[in-house]
């Protein structure tokens, strides 16, 4: 009998827990923050030795060389550009962002990345894989940080992006700011 009572008032207890749950909105740390630069500068057909990006897939009829009209719709880019630690696009490299985006909307601007940050400098060793939809016209963006090796082995979070300096459709750089929630 005593086993039951203590069986019932357990119980209880759990139900009168779960019915009230904690509210308060829990706020995670980062394990590990990186900001860093990439710079873009897009093929146009007369800067060859410059670009790090090209334009590999376009609507029909459009040419390589220039962005398609009507927000870029059905243009995939891919690239090859350099990741510095401040903005400025002559600044020695930690590494490369190696990836494409893909125009994917009619209506307004907006693509969708998938790219990986090779590191490779005295702080940092190894990758950090990036993928997600990117509103261009916004001024803050997060996208998912999927995964890394090296350092960044297994490491999982987000990142926000922004535009920090373009000139027309063949330079942008973006400012990555990394907050890693999963290191290991």
């Amino acid at each position: 009998m005593g086993a039951k009572i203590f069986l019932f008032v357990l119980f209880m207890c759990l139900a009168l827990c779960s019915a009230f749950p904690n509210n308060k909105r829990r706020q995670y740390t980062p394990c590990k923050h990186l900001i860093l630069y990439f710079h873009d500068v897009i093929y146009n057909g007369a800067n060859a030795a410059n670009a790090t990006s090209a334009i590999v897939a376009a609507p029909q009829g459009a040419n390589l060389t220039k962005l398609a009209g009507q927000f870029h719709f059905g243009n995939i880019a891919v690239f090859d550009d350099p990741i510095t630690l401040d903005n400025n696009f002559h600044s020695k490299p930690v590494g490369r962002a190696q990836g494409f985006y893909i125009y994917d909307t009619k209506n307004t601007f907006t693509s969708w990345l998938g790219f990986t940050f090779v590191l490779n400098s005295t702080d940092y060793q190894g990758t950090i894989t990036f993928a997600g939809a990117d509103p261009i016209l916004k001024k803050t963006r997060d996208i998912s940080v999927t995964g890394g090796t090296g350092d960044f082995f297994l490491h999982r979070g987000i990142a926000t992006i922004s535009t920090d300096a373009f000139e027309g459709e063949v330079y942008f750089r973006l400012l990555v700011d990394i907050k890693f929630y999963e290191c290991w």
